[in-house]
């Protein structure tokens, strides 16, 4: 793809993202279930903070395009390399796990996940864009150009800080961030959270493979 086509995906790719992150900051607190936003807000919510990783993400690929465009090749390969760890072990993973996950949970109980009280506050194509539409976004950058893959260390621990924040919110309010945690005892807890994070390590080798089967081993890339 050329240089000039991504650099108007990314950018078109970043203004949705902040335009849905800005939707859902903006729900009128006054129609807000008290029981969903409490301490933190919607910034508590995984499928939130995804929203906000991708516009990161997308942001700093169009900076890295705008650089190839101009020639700035030097800064360019340093923005390059910060655009592949975000994709490599955050932005790819996550939106896969967030999509999978949360629509799998709703079809056997939405009350775990998305309380029907929910409907009458946040529009169906906001939950869509939320939930959805991050995974094929997330498959269109794979196809669209290469991403240079890290040592799996450096994407566990930034997949085990998201972790992190789930338990320090309980820690500090005592609820948990979904209901479905509160049907486990402290071993079951345990176990999920082993199962979650091992099910987004797989997402991330997914997109190791993809990146691959459609690219080669990417060790250098052509324009750094």
């Amino acid at each position: 793809m050329e240089i000039s086509t991504l650099a108007t995906y990314h950018c078109l790719a970043f203004v949705w993202y902040f335009f849905v992150a800005y939707s859902i900051t903006h729900v009128k607190t006054e129609e807000r279930p008290s029981e969903v936003f409490l301490y933190g807000g919607q910034w508590k919510y995984l499928t939130v903070l995804n929203l906000v990783l991708q516009a990161v993400f997308y942001g700093v690929s169009f900076l890295a395009d705008v650089l190839r465009l101009i020639k700035k090749l030097r800064c360019a390969k340093c923005i390059i390399s910060s655009r592949d760890l975000l994709f490599s072990v955050l932005a790819f993973p996550v939106s896969t796990f967030v999509c999978i996950s949360f629509w799998t949970l709703y079809t056997y109980n939405r009350e775990l996940v998305y309380p029907k009280s929910l409907d009458g506050v946040i529009p169906l194509w906001l939950n869509h864009a939320m939930h959805t539409a991050v995974l094929p976004f997330a498959l269109l950058e794979i196809l669209a150009l290469p991403h240079r893959y890290p040592a799996k260390k450096k994407g566990l621990i930034l997949l085990g800080f998201v972790a992190f924040l789930v338990l320090w919110i309980y820690s500090v309010t005592g609820e948990w961030v979904y209901p479905l945690f509160a049907l486990f005892n402290p071993l079951g807890l345990a176990a999920f959270f082993a199962g979650s994070l091992a099910i987004i390590v797989a997402f991330y080798n997914f997109g190791e493979f993809l990146n691959r089967m459609i690219w080669g081993h990417v060790k250098q890339l052509p324009w750094t």
